[in-house]
């Protein structure tokens, strides 16, 4: 799978089930090949694997995933930590079996390096703030999507 990181969490640790006592980490980043599709990537393992792994590339690289695990998503649990998918699949690396290259987006494909800057959301799916202002008792408790824009940055 090639495509350029337009997303990426932290690395995360938990408490092994299986081996009490110690961690397993966790991150995991989204990839877009095209306009309409992008897929989550996670990866789970040992510390010094996964923190190797997320320091190897950033958003806006393009990537190619080799031998990733291909499996079904499991459903709201899963898109309430990662963006919301237009595939029913998420992508799974492993130590053992799965590669990730970097590579310069040019280098790969100029038609990659625009998706890094397309919404992931519907364009119809967003409430601008000036809506959120005038109705913002009606819209309180619920989950809202916003597109907006840094003007500037300032101390």
């Amino acid at each position: 799978v090639i495509g350029v990181v337009i997303g990426k969490t932290d690395v995360r640790g938990f408490p092994d089930r299986k081996n009490i006592g110690s961690e397993r980490f966790t991150f995991s980043f989204t990839i877009r090949d095209s306009p309409t599709y992008f897929i989550n990537v996670i990866s789970w393992g040992k510390e010094e694997y996964i923190r190797s792994l997320s320091e190897s590339f950033r958003v806006g690289d393009c990537v190619t995933i080799e031998n990733p695990l291909v499996q079904s998503k499991e459903g709201e649990r899963e898109e309430k930590f990662n963006p919301v998918t237009p595939s029913c699949y998420k992508l799974l690396l492993s130590e053992n079996h799965s590669v990730v290259r970097t590579f310069s987006c040019y280098e790969m494909d100029t038609k990659l390096l625009p998706l890094l800057h397309l919404p992931v959301k519907d364009p119809q799916d967003y409430y601008s703030l000036g809506d959120i202002t005038a109705n913002g008792q009606s819209l309180d408790g619920k989950v809202l999507n916003v597109l907006a824009a840094v003007m500037s940055v300032s101390q």
